[in-house]
């Protein structure tokens, strides 16, 4: 291979990405990263919260604890962060990066939109928002054939399901996230329950209701939207150093950012509007034609969705799951770092 730097998009986590298997990431993989850990245990502290590295050396998972928001949010920023810095550099030329869902939190972080301080700040208070009670809940279904390729007639069928479900008093449920092959939704109690009872049952898990989410990126957060707009100010962001792609697919650049925007973006529209990942990655591959996709972990759950999407864009002429499996195994695109024999090729 020649010494070329190969173009790379970075990728970043949401939520439901730190589980199980992750616990002690950051003790395994990033014990050099004392830096931006203290950083981030050193404010948790301040805040009477467990510390990062507490939670990551547990001797045990424990759902409650590790996918509560206050946790779950800080956590995963500190190992995707901590995984950024360990990209080689000298082998990848960074050229955008974007997230799905609190992934764009981290994204701001990453392209420098946001000073550490400041984004262990947003996150970390986004993140505890509903230490109280959560508001809403989400639920993920499919609208993929077994090939990975999104079924048109099934989404419009279940866009319909969405609407009726809409129609039965007192229920609230919205489109929540665009995440490849599937739908996420957020809604109320009973818009939830009342869309669960209308979509067929799939590979015995589908309807799956998210443990410990909010109805983000709904209507329904309103309230949240405006108390973060009152807490966190436009003082705290500035232009990234990297280009940034958004939950709509927009391009904020270094040196066209309006600041200002970009605030008002990341605390009201894509608090209670969808967020489509998969927009995201379509403008990530077409504006910037990476050679790579590196997804920063915790976790590989977005390694699929990713996929899925290049999939409906027939990028690099994938048409179906197996066309993306044969390219992973010959010379992958996407490199998930959450996952052991990918991650050696991204590191330095």
């Amino acid at each position: 291979m020649s010494n070329k730097k190969q173009r790379a998009v970075v990728i970043c986590p949401g939520r439901g990405t730190y589980n199980k298997e992750e616990l002690g990431y950051l003790q395994r993989l990033h014990s050099d990263k004392t830096e931006i850990i203290s950083l981030i245990d050193d404010y948790r502290q301040r805040q009477g919260q467990l510390k990062v590295s507490e939670l990551d050396a547990m001797d045990k998972y424990s759902m409650r604890i590790h996918t509560a928001g206050e946790n779950a949010s800080a956590l995963i920023y500190a190992c995707a962060l901590a995984d950024y810095q360990a990209i080689n550099q000298a082998q990848f030329d960074i050229v955008a990066v974007t997230g799905n869902s609190m992934g764009w939190y981290i994204a701001l972080a990453v392209a420098g939109a946001l000073a550490p301080e400041h984004a262990i700040t947003l996150i970390n208070t986004m993140g505890s928002m509903m230490t109280d009670g959560l508001v809403g809940g989400q639920m993920i279904y499919p609208i993929i054939n077994d090939d990975w390729q999104i079924d048109a007639a099934k989404e419009q069928q279940v866009l319909q399901w969405l609407a009726q479900a809409n129609q039965q008093s007192g229920c609230e449920v919205h489109v929540s996230i665009n995440l490849g092959g599937y739908l996420v939704f957020g809604g109320n109690k009973a818009g939830l329950k009342a869309l669960e009872a209308l979509l067929p049952v799939v590979q015995d898990r589908y309807p799956m209701n998210l443990f410990n989410h909010a109805a983000f990126h709904t209507p329904l957060l309103k309230d949240v939207s405006e108390r973060a707009l009152g807490l966190m100010s436009a003082d705290m962001f500035k232009a990234p150093d990297l280009p940034l792609v958004d939950g709509l697919g927009q391009i904020w650049q270094p040196y066209s950012c309006d600041v200002a925007k970009l605030h008002r973006y990341t605390l009201d529209t894509q608090v209670v509007a969808p967020y489509n990942f998969s927009s995201a990655i379509e403008v990530a591959i077409k504006e910037f034609a990476p050679d790579k996709l590196i997804i920063l972990g915790p976790g590989a759950t977005l390694g699929g969705a990713t996929a899925q999407c290049l999939i409906a864009q027939q990028w690099l002429g994938l048409e179906s799951k197996a066309d993306f499996i044969a390219r992973q195994k010959q010379d992958a695109f996407i490199l998930a770092m959450g996952l052991a024999e990918q991650r050696k090729q991204v590191l330095r």
